[in-house]
């Protein structure tokens, strides 16, 4: 069962509760470059990105913040690194949260300004550590990094908020230990009762950082701690929200979309299932129907093993089978069996 967490906004995304998991990314291009940033935040938005977080490095960033906001249609969370007229210029033009280390931003005072600032204007804050930014402090304490050293210093830094009764808060705790990474929220989650931020930060390239992703934030997922996440890849970043989608189709946390199932190859395979479900992908991928399909190999046993998909295709030699709800309704040469299976699905309501 899912932890029901504080309710926060970031924009017009509310955040915990029992609101919707949202998925986030980050822009990798120049912030000032406000037309290469629009256009990788609409690619995003398209492919199911819900908040985008942006690198705020200078005031030419920050006033960015405007023109980008008229045109997407995402709230947009601001990245701060210790200058906290960063965080200022950036709720001036209109940013809808703040992703800032509150350790790091110097005085009070300046951490009071932006507390401030941020009620004022309904803005959100994020913040957190990462298991390379612990206070050497919590190190000696606890004995190097753990969960207890990461908890620690994130509570330092949500006590210096809470002081200046600053609550509309989501908390952080990543590392790219995973087995450390769910320690570290699990333990938070039993603390605090604000919305956790997953992810596993340093997540590594394609199919590494996907796997250490999928097991630290479906882990944690699977438990009801969390209310957004992040995937990290050394990619492009379209290629996180792909990942984070599949993540919460898998928990059932996610509806609507195709959602492909396909069985491993054995010797009883005799149609190329490998690359038929590789085009497959590709063929399927713009159609937004809430819909299971599946592509088997065998005939005698796929459709019985894919029963609860919506509709599928299972191959024979040389030709195959297309079934509706393990029901088969027509043979076809190999050749056609991924066009006829697109053709049903498009019938279908």
């Amino acid at each position: 069962m899912r932890k029901n967490t504080k309710v926060i906004k970031v924009g017009n995304k509310l955040i915990g509760g029992n609101n919707p998991i949202t998925i986030q990314s980050m822009t990798n291009t120049i912030t000032k470059d406000i037309n290469a940033t629009i256009r990788q935040i609409n690619r995003l938005e398209k492919a199911g990105c819900d908040i985008i977080r942006m690198a705020i490095s200078d005031n030419e960033d920050a006033q960015a913040i405007k023109t980008i906001k008229q045109n997407i249609n995402i709230p947009i969370i601001a990245d701060i690194q210790y200058d906290y007229r960063l965080a200022l210029e950036s709720i001036k033009y209109g940013v809808d949260g703040l992703r800032i280390n509150p350790g790091n931003i110097g005085s009070l005072n300046k951490v009071k300004q932006i507390v401030d600032a941020c009620r004022e204007n309904q803005i959100s804050i994020r913040i957190g550590v990462n298991s390379g930014s612990i206070k050497k402090e919590y190190l000696d304490k606890y004995n190097g990094v753990n969960e207890n050293s990461m908890v620690e210093s994130a509570l330092e830094q949500i006590r210096l908020l809470e002081e200046l009764d600053f609550k509309d808060i989501k908390i952080s705790l990543k590392a790219s230990n995973v087995p450390l990474s769910i320690k570290s929220y699990t333990r938070m989650s039993e603390l605090r009762n604000y919305p956790l931020h997953l992810g596993i930060t340093e997540a590594g390239p394609g199919m590494k950082g996907t796997i250490k992703s999928s097991v630290g934030i479906g882990a944690l997922l699977a438990m009801g701690i969390g209310d957004t996440i992040r995937v990290s890849l050394t990619d492009d970043p379209i290629e996180e929200i792909k990942v984070g989608r599949e993540i919460l189709k898998s928990l059932g946390l996610l509806k609507g979309g195709l959602e492909l199932i396909s069985c491993p190859t054995c010797g009883r395979t005799k149609i190329d299932l490998i690359n038929i479900v590789k085009e497959a992908e590709k063929k399927l991928e713009g159609i937004d129907k809430n819909l299971k399909v599946a592509i088997m190999g065998c005939p005698v046993n796929g459709p019985g093993e894919a029963k609860e998909a919506d509709i599928g295709i299972a191959g024979g030699n040389g030709e195959g089978i297309i079934f509706i709800k393990g029901k088969i309704v027509k043979k076809v040469k190999e050749e056609k069996l991924l066009e006829e299976l697109v053709k049903e699905i498009r019938k279908i309501q």
